[in-house]
């Protein structure tokens, strides 16, 4: 029920930063929580940051003082804001809505990279 668009993924050197987006739609935003995740070639999803609909996170500890997750619930929009990116940071990020029914967005690959 609800559809998700991510953005802002793309080629970055080590150091530098990137910024994702995920725009929801179809479906009461505001109260759910959310989350991304990222999967590297051959290793399993894994939960990188989580928000809930009262603001609270949480973070893989790998990248905890390097990320930062916000949403903002007039735009129906959550946030991955990366910074001091690593090579082994490199993998598809994908936007999950936590509702009655999770929904995964697409998404958009991050490269780390000199």
């Amino acid at each position: 029920q609800v559809q998700l668009v991510e953005s802002g993924g793309g080629l970055v050197q080590p150091g530098g930063s990137l910024r994702l987006s995920c725009a929801a739609s179809g479906s009461s935003f505001s109260i759910w929580p959310m989350a991304w995740y990222r999967q590297a070639p051959g290793k399993q999803r894994e939960l990188v940051a989580f928000i809930n609909g009262g603001g609270s996170t949480n973070y893989l500890d790998s990248v905890k003082g390097r990320f930062t997750i916000s949403r903002d619930n007039a735009k129906n929009t959550v946030y991955l804001q990366m910074n001091s990116l690593q090579p082994e940071d490199t993998a598809v990020y994908y936007c999950r809505f936590m509702g009655r029914t999770s929904n995964w967005g697409q998404g958009t690959q991050v490269t780390v990279s000199s």
